[in-house]
């Protein structure tokens, strides 16, 4: 936010400019000598109050007489009479409001406007004050002051220092100003003072609305006695029916809620609660009964009423366990995810088998736009049953999950006894989704509330704090959604199992999106397949070139703006179908975000192409290596943080225990600096799986050699040149698949991880496994007879360019040696 202030000094009439730019108002006015606060919106008002602080800060101030600022102001619209203002201080938010306190100066009425765009400017006339007879407007200002103090006295909203303020004026004219801007009266009566010149008019015209205010409010003070009066007669009301129901009682007749008392009775009957919950029922049924519908307690004790009857104790659905129709419902609604599918179809299996509601709490756990949480719906689809998401990212009240204690004004019970009671169902399909996401606070730890919810041992007996009396929540089947799991609470991921969904190749992709993304978006877009189409070729040049990431919602929301495109064309009439083609992306979509050519970026020794792990899936992380003179230093760049900052300097402790079987002259070190950089300095980097990349680049950089094109590699490395394996291998694949890369170096003991990977993507990539870092080098540096062919080539360059110049320089001598 962006503070300009202003100390006014001294301006005569005479010094404002003859031509203002207008602001209208629609909410308030300003006198002259007045201070105000003001908000300006982002646009012409903007561009009007930017101008006046790059001059001399007066603006001109008309009221409208539109009743909202919706829309652009016209002069018509405008009253012709205002006030000169300057701004005496100015800020301008984020989002481009601007917020500003404006000082009066002196009446003006308007000539003629000027100007229309991008914002009013009008010629204006500065009105001076007419002066009046000194002793009839002394004796009309001390009658309004007095009027005044009352209606102050009697305003709680109006400071009392006003009284003092107001006796401080001696103008008539700027005291009738002051009242008026003060009082509670309507903008137009308002703006009838500003327009009277005549302070004698003005006086008289203040005056009326001070006695009009003032009869007002002295109403208004007759009709509160008279409420507190009628308060002590309800009070004496209410004790004479309290005997009135202890005689009842005697009598054996029933008092005024019976009716209810008697429904509330019969919902508790039929409900099929348990004992413990009946007896909580019961008793706060008959707390009710002995209530006067006046009392406060009476509606907490409905309203708790209303919840514990309206859950569905003993009310679910039939589970439909048909494995192949389930099977199929899985796969109409998502293509791909076979694994994760195959374990949600041996979770049915067995519950058909066993019959019993126990198992396994699944957790779905993979990159933005994976089709998590859709997944959880198809399941409740697939078993007929009712579904509920709960979204638990950021939430940070234990309550949330438990629910408020009834003591608390407005308590309500946690969201999971509320989606039941939405639903109508105590087995439906619950979708915690973001569980990763869950914070902390002194209000509780909410993962820790749901360790009960989501442990099948203990989850039969769930006590929500509003309902004081434990719920079944065994039938109830859980699927819990993630982005990473080790911001899970270990405690909370034990019962978990972990599904892991590491994002789609660019075939399936392809298929998504025919199936399922082009049918929704020309549907949600007014469009059919006679009108809008788009080939294969199209939706991969989509994939490749406007997008970067693992899941499809980057891919749907491409789609949705050429279905926009497409959509105005045949609107306008200029086209009557469209076809998407690979030639004609770029003119809805404009230039490709992206270019995949990673070949490009290893041209010379010392750069590697690293392979990284994030929330949203691989990403490929080239790492750049480079010496000058120096004495000993390594300098590191690209927001490492401590733990890659750490494998660079056992990169460069191998490297220098081990320089001569490399072919490095130990003397090197003596006399550089080494640099290590990561670019995308932006973003924070850390983690130890870029060790071989480290390493790589390093060797690289202090031999000549080049690294290996298409290549990229990942692992942890230890001072005894061993490799470790690294997490994410799954998602690092794919990435460095989806950007053309041909041959990609692992640990050895993450070779089990090639299993969940899609054979489409291992039949076009060479995947080494690698446990010595010895191994690193041999396959990702160039051969030394190639790197020897190269250098003599870099010699030959350089020699031609030599000989080059050598030519050129006596025909450059000679001309200089004529001139």
């Amino acid at each position: 936010m962006s503070v300009q202030e202003f100390s006014p000094g001294s301006l005569a009439p005479e010094e404002i400019p003859d031509q203002l730019p207008i602001l209208p108002v629609y909410d308030v006015s300003l006198f002259p000598k007045m201070v105000l606060p003001l908000q300006a919106a982002e646009g012409a008002a903007s561009m009007l109050v930017d101008e006046a602080m790059r001059g001399c800060r007066i603006i001109g101030l008309l009221l409208s007489r539109k009743a909202s600022p919706q829309g652009r102001h016209t002069p018509e619209e405008l009253h012709t009479v205002g006030t000169v203002a300057m701004i005496l201080k100015m800020s301008k938010n984020q989002d481009g409001n601007i917020q500003m306190m404006v000082q009066g100066m002196e009446r003006f009425r308007v000539e003629g406007f000027t100007q229309s765009e991008p914002y009013l400017k009008a010629q204006i006339k500065v009105v001076a004050d007419e002066p009046a007879d000194e002793k009839e407007s002394g004796v009309m200002a001390a009658n309004l002051l007095s009027q005044y103090q009352k209606v102050v006295k009697l305003t709680p909203s109006l400071p009392q220092e006003l009284g003092e303020m107001a006796q401080s004026i001696p103008d008539p004219g700027t005291l009738s100003d002051m009242v008026t801007s003060t009082i509670n009266t309507g903008l137009e009566e308002k703006q009838a003072v500003l327009e009277l010149w005549d302070v004698a008019e003005r006086l008289k015209k203040v005056t009326q609305l001070v006695n009009y205010q003032l009869e007002i409010l002295e109403i208004g003070t007759k009709i509160q006695s008279q409420v507190k009066e009628d308060m002590n007669n309800r009070q004496k009301e209410y004790y004479l029916r309290q005997q009135i129901k202890a005689m009842q009682e005697e009598l054996g007749e029933e008092g005024e809620n019976a009716a209810e008392v008697a429904e509330y009775r019969a919902l508790i009957e039929t409900s099929g609660m348990g004992e413990e919950a009946r007896r909580e029922a019961e008793r706060e049924l008959s707390r009710l009964a002995r209530m006067h519908p006046s009392s406060s307690e009476y509606t907490v004790a409905t309203t708790y009423l209303d919840w514990i009857t309206s859950l569905p104790w003993q009310s679910e659905t039939q589970d439909n366990l048909d494995i192949k129709q389930a099977k199929k419902v899985l796969d109409d609604d998502h293509f791909g995810l076979d694994k994760a599918k195959k374990r949600i179809i041996e979770f049915l299996a067995v519950r058909k088998l066993t019959q019993t509601s126990k198992g396994s709490i699944l957790c779905l756990a993979g990159p933005p736009g994976t089709g998590k949480t859709s997944l959880g719906r198809s399941v409740a689809r697939a078993m007929g049953r009712e579904f509920i998401r709960i979204a638990v990212g950021g939430v940070r009240d234990e309550a949330e999950i438990r629910g408020h204690r009834r003591t608390y004004v407005g308590a309500l019970p946690g969201r999971i006894i509320q989606g039941l009671r939405r639903v109508g169902s105590k087995n439906p399909v619950v979708v915690l989704d973001e569980v990763d996401k869950i914070g902390n606070s002194f209000q509780g730890d909410p993962s820790s509330a749901l360790l009960e919810v989501l442990d099948p041992e203990q989850n039969h007996t769930f006590t929500d704090h509003y309902l004081d009396v434990p719920f079944d929540l065994s039938r109830v089947m859980f699927i819990t959604t993630a982005n990473v799991l080790h911001t899970i609470p270990p405690a909370l991921l034990d019962r978990l199992e972990v599904l892991d969904l590491a994002g789609y190749i660019d075939d399936e992709k392809v298929k998504i999106a025919n199936r399922y993304l082009i049918p929704k978006q020309r549907k949600a877009h007014g469009l059919t397949a006679s009108t809008f189409s788009m080939t294969k070729g199209a939706v991969k040049k989509v994939i490749s070139g406007y997008t970067r990431e693992a899941g499809l919602r980057n891919l749907e929301r491409e789609i949705a703006s050429i279905c926009r495109g497409a959509a105005t064309m045949v609107a306008q009439e200029e086209a009557k179908s469209v076809a998407i083609n690979v030639k004609n992306v770029s003119q809805f979509l404009g230039p490709e975000k992206f270019n995949w050519d990673v070949s490009s970026r290893i041209s010379s020794p010392g750069v590697v192409m690293g392979l990284a792990w994030t929330p949203a899936g691989g990403e490929i992380l080239y790492i750049e290596v480079t010496a000058m003179k120096g004495n000993k230093g390594l300098n590191l760049t690209g927001q490492m943080g401590s733990v890659m900052k750490e494998s660079v300097s056992t990169a460069l402790s191998f490297v220098r225990s081990n320089c001569r079987g490399f072919g490095i002259d130990d003397e090197i070190f003596k006399g550089i600096d080494l640099h290590v950089h990561v670019p995308a300095g932006a973003i924070p980097k850390d983690g130890p799986s870029a060790g071989v990349a480290m390493m790589t680049g390093l060797v690289s950089l202090l031999t000549n050699r080049m690294v290996q094109k298409n290549l990229a590699m990942t692992g942890e490395i230890t001072l005894r040149g061993k490799v470790l394996p690294v997490g994410g291998v799954k998602e690092k694949i794919l990435a460095a698949h989806r950007v053309g890369v041909r041959t990609v170096i692992i640990p050895q003991q993450n070779e089990k991880d090639l299993e969940d990977i899609p054979k489409k993507v291992l039949n076009v990539l060479t995947i080494h496994s690698v446990s010595e870092m010895v191994d690193v080098l041999n396959l990702a540096l160039e051969r030394r007879e190639s790197h020897e062919r190269r250098n003599d080539e870099v010699k030959v360059r350089r020699e031609r360019r030599h000989r080059t110049l050598d030519r050129r320089r006596p025909a450059a001598a000679s001309s200089f040696n004529s001139e």
